[in-house]
């Protein structure tokens, strides 16, 4: 392709068709391309004129007042018409000064042919020219596919497509990731890879989506500019393909050959993160071994999870628990494990952009996580939390989005200073996903120091206690309600949460005053008068909590 995709008022010139033809204003746009010509008298021309459009009139709208002229010419502007091209002899014998002014300052090419012309040649000619260069257009991309689907069935060489594409485009080619190193063919020197490396992390990653895969185009001087294409793998933008331009519109093929490359290059993105899994299943072993305890030395430890001992400081670490629930019970094995291998890989990827040093472990419908970051801070701590919040939002959106049949629980233990402790905070973990499946006000914890008071009940490894706890301090409550309807219970920890509130309590259980008032009265003769005293209030809100706990346990 070379470059020559696009057709221009400059080229255009130079048709036999053209050679009786001058350029009256706007040398400065000459450059604009041409995508179809068509001829147009009309006055209200907005409807009927697309981007690109040559415009062939024998200037009848210039006999309209001059308001209406100038009306004429800025709706042609505004479409992004490419030009004007004005026929002499048959309506008018010359084109205002203030019009050609006007096209003169804003580089609107206005065309003119001193003697009457024949339009339909100039059609013929100019379609059949546009519709070769389409054809060939199509050719040229057809061979590039081919070719590209070749590279990507040969190896998993990320270079190999660049260069094909650059190959085909004569223009640099830059490829800049935020999982892998970045890749320029040409080679660029180390100041401009450094830009292009810090525009993607501040400008262009953040405004490209995996939901709209469109191309951005970002200047990089009054020059220069660079076209990008997002790399999605999972619904994630990882990284982006980009084509630099200087000073040159991008044309109608340049963004479809970035479009295949950038899904040439998801596929080795991906083929190379699942290559990854592979050699990487060795952190199978050191995590089972870690939740057995069966490692002693905290150094030893560290070193096998590849971290680098400090001279000073420590490391955090933190545990999770990723739970994969499949919602459809027909699924078969190979369907769900592809599923989990889908999510493994998904998720590595994520930890890696965010530069987490982690252990990953798939086992079953559980994945489990082990991330360590330098310095123990309540600010690394801070910001630990939220990069892992904001991956478990990017995996239910995954599974939402592309995977309808699963839904995906997570949960972290404790922070920790020492990889030897992996054992109870995965544990704290999963007491996190159990809380927040069996308490609707949990449902959206993630951390186990957010769990409160759930923390002390889940402790408590004799169910039959709390079922007896339960019984003790709300038995007859729970057993009147269930004989007669009244909702004593619902009634007494809303009264409770309000702080003794009659007011608030009726109003949040939409009833009369009086019925709480007959309600109140009933749970008094129950379990008796005392139940603001403190002692009393703590113990029954403790069994109203674990009577929640246990009823959705149950069920």
């Amino acid at each position: 392709m070379k470059g020559k995709d696009l057709f221009t008022i400059a080229e255009m010139l130079k048709r036999p068709v053209f050679h009786r033809a001058r350029l009256a204003a706007g040398e400065r746009g000459i450059h604009r391309p041409v995508g179809w010509v068509h001829v147009l008298e009309i006055t209200h021309v907005s409807p009927f004129v697309s981007r690109n459009d040559l415009i062939l009139t024998t200037g009848l709208w210039l006999k309209r007042y001059e308001e209406e002229r100038f009306e004429y010419m800025k709706q042609l502007f505004s479409q992004g018409a490419a030009g004007l091209c004005v026929e002499f002899g048959t309506t008018i014998d010359a084109v205002p000064d203030e019009i050609l002014e006007w096209a003169e300052e804003h580089d609107f090419p206005v065309i003119v042919f001193e003697q009457p012309v024949r339009f339909v040649e100039i059609t013929q000619d100019i379609h059949s020219l546009l519709i070769n260069r389409h054809h060939l257009l199509l050719q040229n991309l057809e061979s590039f596919s081919r070719k590209l689907q070749q590279e990507t069935l040969r190896s998993s060489d990320m270079s190999a497509i660049l260069r094909l594409l650059h190959d085909y485009v004569s223009r640099p080619v830059v490829y800049i990731s935020s999982i892998n190193a970045s890749r320029f063919v040409p080679s660029v020197d180390a100041a401009l890879a450094e830009k292009l490396g810090d525009i993607y992390g501040r400008e262009v990653a953040g405004r490209m989506s995996a939901d709209r895969e469109n191309h951005l185009l970002f200047q990089l001087n009054g020059h220069t500019s660079v076209l990008f294409q997002p790399v999605v793998c999972f619904g994630q933008v990882f990284s982006a393909v980009g084509i630099i331009l200087n000073g040159e519109q991008p044309g109608e093929a340049v963004p479809l050959l970035l479009d295949y490359t950038a899904k040439a290059a998801a596929t080795l993105v991906l083929r190379t993160q699942f290559l990854e899994e592979r050699l990487l299943r060795n952190q199978n072993e050191l995590i089972q071994e870690l939740m057995n305890r069966q490692i002693s030395s905290e150094e030893q430890a560290q070193t096998r999870m590849g971290l680098r001992l400090l001279a000073k400081g420590e490391y955090l670490f933190m545990a999770g628990i990723f739970e994969v629930e499949s919602l459809d019970k027909e699924a078969g094995q190979v369907r769900r494990e592809a599923i989990h291998q889908d999510i493994l890989v998904l998720l590595r990827s994520l930890l890696k952009k965010h530069n987490l040093h982690s252990l990953l472990m798939m086992k079953g419908n559980h994945c489990y996580l082990l991330c360590a970051k330098e310095s123990i801070t309540a600010r690394s701590l801070t910001n630990l939390r939220t990069v892992l919040s904001n991956i478990v939002q990017h995996l239910n959106r995954y599974a939402e989005e592309e995977l309808s049949e699963v839904r995906i629980h997570a949960g972290f233990g404790k922070s920790r200073s020492r990889m030897l402790e992996t054992d109870r905070s995965l544990h704290e973990a999963y007491q996190v996903i159990e809380t927040a499946r069996c308490v609707a006000r949990m449902k959206d914890r993630l951390f186990y120091d957010e769990l409160g008071i759930y923390q002390l009940l889940k402790a408590v490894p004799d169910t039959p206690f709390l079922v007896a706890f339960v019984e003790d301090h709300l038995g007859a409550l729970i057993a009147y309600d269930q004989e007669h309807q009244m909702q004593l219970l619902d009634t007494l920890d809303m009264y409770f949460q309000c702080h003794g509130s009659k007011k608030d309590t009726a109003d949040k259980l939409y009833i009369h005053r009086q019925t709480l008032y007959n309600r109140l009265v009933k749970i008094t003769e129950i379990i008796g008068t005392d139940m603001l005293a403190p002692d009393k209030r703590h113990c029954l809100e403790m069994a109203l909590l674990a009577h929640r706990m246990l009823q959705s346990e149950g069920s």
